[in-house]
């Protein structure tokens, strides 16, 4: 089985290349933005899905997918995001996408979910696409400023700190001070720690 992880989030895509190689039958390229991965896509051996980062530069929201998957005489895409709502999810299922992804998937779900797709089927988490758009209040949300959520957020997504503060409009530093904060109230030492704890917790 052939997979095509595009991201421009080294740290996301390279452990999703470890989580999908580590299956043994699962063979992964990986591109950085849409353009890089058209081009593997047109002058490679067909790959069994093509798994595309909502936000990585040249998508231009939904018209990304739609040029991936019209590649080649037709390709199984899928599309992967950590910040899409359920109604651009519904958007890219009723384009023909393999499956919409939430980058929160743990690792075993990702898993069934891209051998699911490869197959032919269309996938979507059924907790996410029934989930009511009215945010609930999580006590461990309760523990985090808004500031705070927002770290943890792009945490949880693989970004480095300069990312974070980029995204956040803020001075690097102060990221880094915001993260000796999270760490403290979620109990953490660590990035990888803290992102555990802001999935198993249900808040990304």
């Amino acid at each position: 089985m052939r997979v095509l992880i595009a991201d421009d989030h080294d740290l996301l895509r390279d452990t999703l290349v470890l989580f999908l190689e580590g299956q043994g039958s699962i063979t992964t390229r990986t591109a950085a933005d849409l353009d890089q991965a058209c081009k593997l896509i047109e002058t490679e051996d067909p790959f069994d899905l093509v798994l595309l980062d909502l936000n990585m530069p040249g998508m231009d929201g939904l018209n990304g997918l739609k040029r991936a998957m019209e590649l080649k005489d037709g390709q199984r895409v899928a599309l992967m995001s950590g910040t899409a709502t359920r109604q651009i999810a519904e958007q890219a299922l009723e384009a023909g996408a393999a499956g919409f992804v939430p980058k929160t998937l743990s690792a075993k779900s990702m898993i069934n979910a891209v051998k699911f797709m490869a197959m032919g089927e269309q996938y979507a988490p059924i907790d996410f696409m029934t989930a009511t758009e009215t945010e609930e209040t999580h006590p461990l949300a309760e523990k985090l400023s808004p500031r705070e959520r927002q770290v943890l957020k792009g945490l949880t997504e693989g970004k480095s700190n300069k990312e974070i503060a980029r995204d956040l409009e803020i001075p690097e530093p102060t990221v880094k001070l915001h993260m000796k904060t999270l760490y403290r109230k979620l109990e953490v030492t660590n990035r990888t720690q803290a992102a555990l704890a802001a999935r198993e917790a249900g808040l990304y």
